[in-house]
């Protein structure tokens, strides 16, 4: 008999939801513990940002992340490992700087390599992690026919005993030329924002990116409640609660898709979608901005600083990021 997947569809995740009053935010000495904080800082490599806000707020933040913040920049480039690790880009970049660095390829399928806070993180086949002789355990899906083995390998790139010279790190860089030797295309961003003085970068000549935001048109839709029912909120309450939270984030899901069901007048065939806007409250306009591109959390994080800053109290707004997958099922 074959052993099959099952489908993902029939795959589910966990949301959770935080409900309270967000105290005082110092701009100047911003908050680095408690939620929404430590989720962004642990996000991996951010892919999109999305942010909605009604009509009535947009020129407020469209002044403060658009006209009076310059875009987030990244680069591609095409460098080996071994150049990753040659002694002028790894002690300039890595040692003294902060970055993030994403290869080409599909994990799970490709070897992928990847690079953030100092850690140096490979995703390998089983014919690479033989060839490189590394250290490393089982990653992905045991026991499934016809998947081959792979393996992960995880260095901290920063530690003192990663020096040229140093045992284990002539151990990577033997591995780097002998084994994973082949040119891959990177996506680079720069989180400290320093540049070193000669950039070791140039010398492979990267390709300058910029996640240009893009400004949506006017968004009609039918508004469902903002804030939960006071009854919600009791112990007793629990399931309206998760009622409320599910079908709110459906319906900012669907925003963010762009969808019709969400318009004032949509009129679909209801054997096609039988979705509604859930105890509309009456019509609204909204606007959404995005950024796609090589984002770091840090950018997301400071982000949110500058929405909450801009905005007037009582305004309302969603701000979404979403990470490159980590897998071939995501």
């Amino acid at each position: 008999m074959l052993s099959l997947k099952p489908p993902t569809v029939y795959q589910t995740s966990k949301c959770y939801v935080t409900f309270g009053v967000m105290g005082h935010l110092d701009p100047k000495q911003p908050p680095s513990k408690g939620k929404p904080w430590t989720s962004f800082a642990g996000q991996g490599f951010v892919h999109r940002a999305d942010l909605i806000v009604p009509e009535e707020s947009f020129e407020a933040v469209r002044t403060a992340l658009v006209q009076n913040s310059p875009a987030p920049e990244f680069k591609r480039v095409v460098m080996s490992l071994q150049d990753v690790l040659s002694k002028d880009f790894y002690t300039e970049y890595i040692r003294k700087g902060d970055i993030m660095m994403l290869s080409e390829g599909r994990i799970g399928v490709d070897n992928v390599y990847s690079l953030k806070g100092g850690i140096l993180t490979l995703f390998l086949d089983r014919e690479a992690y033989e060839r490189a002789g590394l250290v490393g355990k089982p990653h992905g899906v045991k026991g499934k026919r016809g998947l081959k083995p792979r393996w992960i390998v995880e260095l901290d790139l920063k530690a003192d005993s990663m020096y040229h010279g140093k045992k284990g790190f002539d151990r990577l860089v033997y591995a780097s030329k002998k084994a994973l030797a082949s040119p891959v295309t990177w996506l680079f961003c720069n989180v400290s924002g320093e540049t070193p003085l000669p950039d070791p970068m140039l010398q492979f000549s990267p390709t300058k990116k910029e996640a240009l935001p893009k400004l949506s048109p006017v968004i009609e839709t039918l508004r469902p409640p903002i804030r939960p029912a006071a009854e919600s909120l009791l112990p007793s309450g629990t399931e309206d609660f998760e009622s409320f939270a599910t079908e709110l984030y459906e319906w900012l899901s669907l925003i963010r898709l762009g969808s019709p069901r969400i318009h004032p007048n949509d009129n679909i065939d209801p054997f096609l979608s039988r979705y509604k806007v859930p105890s509309a409250e009456g019509q609204a306009n909204v606007r959404k901005i995005s950024w796609q591109g090589f984002l770091s959390p840090a950018w997301s994080r400071k982000t949110l600083i500058d929405i909450i800053s801009a905005l007037p109290e009582k305004s309302w707004f969603v701000f979404s990021t979403t990470t490159f997958p980590k897998g071939v099922t995501e």
